[in-house]
């Protein structure tokens, strides 16, 4: 348990906008389509459970189910349709900090040379493969709202067996587990009262940068949008910590 919130520095979460949401579409797509391949073709949900979640994640944004299931149809070659591959870069942005981007794309060498040039164009540098990952490590992530004392609720979930539980935003809290544990911590915590807002695989840090300059947070901050602005780009990660 955690009294301030790591997570809350380094993970912030967007609202979708309309004009943004035909992006967000995309990078769905993209997930969906990605799901289904990495599992050898399975497009049954049921049995698919980075696509349940891909598919989880459609509905919050109210993706139609005409587009879901076309990008599923798509991934099983029913039809035509681009082969997307997942790939992750990795680089420094300013002050040193470690940043992952993951990306689903049908165009390595345009993805590659975009990220590259965003970095080099925001003081960082793109880097080569290792160099920053082994700060951060697979996790699933829930965020569920509670209601009442917060204390209670916390012992009540670790109770539940979970890795750890940090404060998240005003009356939620986000639950950090094991990746294989991740479905069948989010079907304990339903049947305990507690309603998963969000479920996601995710990459946390585990040794983070310190960061007690405002400005090169700023930079730092402008960076991820700028590549979490790319249709390419499904998520990103930094290992900063603010300290002001």
């Amino acid at each position: 348990m955690s009294g301030h919130s790591k997570w809350a520095n380094i993970h912030r979460e967007k609202e979708v906008t309309d004009q943004k949401r035909g992006q967000e579409f995309t990078k769905i797509t993209n997930a969906i389509m990605v799901a289904v391949r990495d599992s050898g073709g399975v497009t049954d949900s049921g049995q698919n459970f980075k696509l349940r979640l891909a598919m989880e994640k459609a509905r919050s944004l109210n993706m139609p189910k005409e587009n879901v299931q076309r990008a599923i149809d798509r991934a099983a070659g029913k039809g035509e349709g681009m082969v997307i591959s997942e790939v992750v870069y990795e680089g420094y942005g300013p002050g040193g900090v470690g940043i992952l981007v993951e990306t689903a794309t049908d165009n390595k060498q345009r993805t590659v040379q975009e990220i590259k040039n965003i970095f080099d164009r925001s003081g960082g540098s793109i880097t080569s493969p290792g160099a920053v990952a082994f700060n951060f490590k697979k996790v699933g992530i829930i965020v569920v709202p509670f209601s009442g004392d917060k204390e209670e609720a916390t012992l009540k979930i670790i109770d539940l067996g979970v890795e750890e539980v940090e404060d998240g935003k005003e009356g939620e809290l986000v639950i950090f587990v094991d990746p294989s544990a991740l479905e069948a911590t989010k079907e304990a915590l339903a049947n305990a009262g507690f309603v998963p807002k969000s479920v996601e695989l995710a990459m946390k840090p585990i040794n983070t940068v310190p960061v007690t300059d405002k400005k090169i947070a700023e930079q730092v901050f402008s960076l991820i949008e700028k590549l979490e602005a790319m249709d390419d780009v499904q998520k990103v990660y930094a290992n900063i910590v603010l300290c002001f």
